[in-house]
């Protein structure tokens, strides 16, 4: 497994989108109860900034920055935080497997969604490790892609969650982070003892839950990296990708429909 693992769904307007529905509450609940008002956190990955910006409203005393390797999205982060007007928050450009900080910097060093699309997860848990004070928290928070269900049922659909899982191995991650998350933790240096796990999911039901997931999905099937990888490693054809689209989108329209995504979740003491 490389290193480097290329980001499966890129940063276009549509994965942008769907990123910047994620919160504390809704992505990083388990955290919550560690925090404390004069925290100093990082957030690795910190995408669009809105979990970021949620943290810095939290530890009012305390400093938050976000790290991203993509400067474009973080003009869209510092854009974000200045609307809101919420100053104890930085972003700056940075990689995850080499962080630019001395040690025991922190008392949070986050991460959500990131240790599956990066080649060396155990690497990335060591550099946050190194970073966070001795009685600090890094946390993470990763999805199990093979955990992905729902209803009415669907084959196109079933291809849908089989190729994202086809994929993301191929180009170095790890679509079923989740449930490795203790195993991980280990391998970088933490104690059993020191790991408390957990999990908890996603789900999708309302009707403007439904709307919303229906509609950035079929959009990033479509219109983000993973269209783009999945051509150019030959694992499927536009005509393949434009009917798990409309499966989506057929999906989003059932009353009844129902979508759910598992989590697991560690908080390791350093």
């Amino acid at each position: 497994m490389s290193k480097v693992a290329p980001y499966i769904n890129g940063h276009q307007e549509s994965v942008l989108r769907a990123h910047s529905w994620r919160t504390v509450q809704n992505s990083a609940g388990y955290l919550l109860s560690s925090l404390k008002p004069d925290m100093h956190i990082l957030d690795l990955g910190c995408g669009p900034g809105t979990i970021t910006i949620d943290f810095a409203t939290l530890v009012p005393q305390g400093s938050v920055i976000g790290l991203e390797n993509v400067e474009g999205v973080l003009e869209q982060a510092r854009a974000n935080a200045s609307a809101q007007g919420v100053q104890n928050v930085k972003f700056v450009l940075g990689d995850a497997l080499k962080l630019d900080f001395p040690d025991d910097t922190f008392d949070v060093v986050h991460a959500h969604q990131v240790l599956q699309h990066v080649g060396d997860p155990v690497g990335m848990l060591r550099e946050m490790r190194r970073v966070t004070k001795p009685g600090g928290i890094v946390a993470t928070r990763e999805s199990d892609f093979a955990t992905v269900t729902f209803f009415p049922e669907s084959e196109t659909m079933e291809k849908h969650r089989d190729l994202h899982l086809r994929t993301a191995r191929a180009l170095g991650g790890e679509p079923l982070a989740g449930r490795r998350l203790v195993s991980w933790a280990m391998k970088a240096g933490f104690e059993r003892s020191a790991i408390t796990a957990s999990a908890s999911a996603w789900c999708y039901s309302t009707p403007e839950e439904r709307a919303l997931w229906s509609t950035l999905w079929a959009d990033r099937v479509l219109k983000s990296s993973f269209a783009t990888q999945v051509l150019e490693l030959g694992f499927g054809t536009q005509e393949d990708l434009e009917e798990i689209a409309q499966a989506v989108r057929d999906w989003g329209a059932h009353e009844d429909g129902w979508i759910g995504v598992m989590h697991g979740e560690v908080l390791c003491r350093v």
